[in-house]
């Protein structure tokens, strides 16, 4: 019988984070330098938003204001979607590509212990179709 995967074997650990009193322009460098496109945004530990790549760069596009001054907590999206470590990965993944989300923000006991991106599915996906192709063998 298939083991069931849970978003705790595919998530990344420990993932940056950001202060909500941060700033747009803060966000951008700490994705770029990190190589990463979902920054969950807290105050004094706690989640209390999401900010991606695309908010980012739609911010930096349409405002007048240099995004140097434009706080996280003005810019993020607010409760962004958050699934436990022993969430099973096909509900997470459901619910990400039913409501188009990018990412999910793993919580345990509140507090963020991981990030589950489309990129991270995506990799499942392969890794589960290779697998499929060497077992029809």
């Amino acid at each position: 019988m298939a083991q069931t995967l849970l978003v705790q074997d595919l998530m990344t650990r420990s993932p940056l984070t950001i202060d909500a009193s941060s700033s747009v322009a803060d966000a951008r460098r700490l994705m770029e330098t990190n190589d990463v496109r979902h920054l969950p945004v807290t105050d004094e530990g706690q989640l209390v938003g999401l900010i991606s790549d695309r908010d980012v760069k739609l911010i930096e596009v349409h405002s007048r204001t240099d995004a140097a001054e434009i706080s996280l907590a003005q810019a993020m999206s607010r409760a962004p979607w958050t699934v436990a470590p022993s969430t099973p990965l096909e509900v997470a993944v459901r619910h990400m590509a039913r409501h188009k989300l990018g990412s999910s923000v793993v919580v345990e006991n509140e507090e963020v212990v991981g990030i589950f991106t489309s990129q991270d599915g995506l990799r499942a996906l392969a890794e589960v179709l290779a697998d499929s192709r060497t077992s029809s063998r």
